[in-house]
Order: C-alpha cells, then structure tokens, then sequence
C-alpha cells in the first residue's frame, strides 16, 4: 500500500522520537490530535508502529516493505491458479502428447476413476519416446509418477507456498486438489511457473493490494 505524505512523516517522527504520544506526534506536524487519529489508526491496524497505553506510539521496526510481504503470503492459491487439464490413465501414451502440445502445457494430470492417480511431464515422455516403445498402444499409466508420490496444494494454501514448491522442488506445475476422503483427492486446478510470473507481473503493475 502507498502511504500518504503526512502517513510517511507520522513514521519518520515516531522512528526519530518514539516513544511518543499522539499530541506531541500532532504539535510536531502543527496538526490537531483528532486530525491525525485515523492516520495514527492505519498505521498501528498494519503493524508499522504500535502503540501502549500511558507510553505512547513507538516503531516496530517494520518497513512498508515488510509489510507488503506479509500480506503477499497471504494471497490464496484459489485466486490465481488455472484451469486443471487432465487425461484418464487409459489414455495412449501418443494421446497424452497431442493433448500436451495442443494445450500448451508441460505435465500432464492423470486421474482414474476422476481421482487424481497421477502425473507426467514433458520430460517423461521425450525419455520414454526415445526407445522404440509403441506409443499408440501404451498407456500413460505405463511412465507416470503415481500417488502418493505427488506433490499437491490445496485451493486455500497460500500462493507463497505454491511458489515456494515450484522454485525448491524444480516443478513446472502443481495439482490443486480437494480431499475427497483420506485417500482420494479431485482435481481442482493448476498452479504453474507461468501463475507466478504473471502474478509478479500484475505486482509490479499494480493490479494486487
């Protein structure tokens, strides 16, 4: 958020001085005390400084930036992921990479029984087409990385924590799931490199908070 210019010398006189009561922090800025009371309540409501009674306001220390980052973690998945794309675990092998080439994406979602079972990505498949396999005849359920060996998320994680798994874990794409039972879980969405670049982008743009 952008703070206003008297916002931004509120902070500065409370980092220099603090800790100081409203009135001085009014007399200082040649303002009255209920003047400056909703600038002094924005500020204490998003933790950049704080306030005692009988003490007065003091820094926390936090800067706007600080600030910023804690309310990014708190982006939820639901809001930026994708449509989820996925084939059923019968489907050819050959199948799987018209639908990935078509779509444009770089894994593939494997369910069986509309569960996820499964996933595989572009580099599976260009290791698997480079023996002399059929790949007409054989199933995707043949190469993909099965359940419970995949890696998911769920609508209401935070985006920080979607992102965080594509950077240290080296994905492409994250299944959104929602739990069915303890076991089974229904495909939802997809968060991918691409969700991340352009939610940095709409960031600097602008466009979130």
């Amino acid at each position: 958020m952008k703070f206003s210019d008297r916002q931004t010398e509120i902070i500065e006189i409370v980092k220099k001085d603090g800790p100081i009561t409203g009135e001085e922090i009014a007399e200082k800025l040649g303002l009255s005390r209920a003047t400056i009371r909703a600038d002094l309540s924005v500020l204490t409501m998003i933790g950049i400084i704080g306030a005692r009674p009988k003490v007065g306001y003091f820094y926390t220390g936090k800067s706007e930036l600080t600030i910023l980052t804690e309310d990014y973690k708190k982006l939820k998945v639901k809001d930026f992921m994708s449509l989820p794309f996925s084939v059923d675990v019968k489907t050819s092998i050959y199948d799987v990479i018209v639908n990935l080439f078509m779509e444009d994406i770089s894994s593939m979602f494997i369910t069986e029984n509309g569960f996820l079972a499964g996933i595989v990505s572009r580099k599976d498949l260009i290791r698997f087409t480079l023996g002399n396999s059929d790949i007409k005849k054989t199933p995707i359920s043949i190469i993909m990385t099965r359940m419970p060996n995949i890696v998911h998320i769920f609508r209401e994680d935070s985006v920080y924590k979607a992102a965080n798994l594509i950077v240290t874990r080296g994905f492409d794409s994250l299944p959104v799931v929602k739990k069915v039972n303890e076991n089974e879980y229904k495909i939802v969405g997809r968060f991918t490199k691409t969700n991340v670049t352009r939610l940095f982008v709409d960031i600097c743009d602008g466009d979130i908070l």
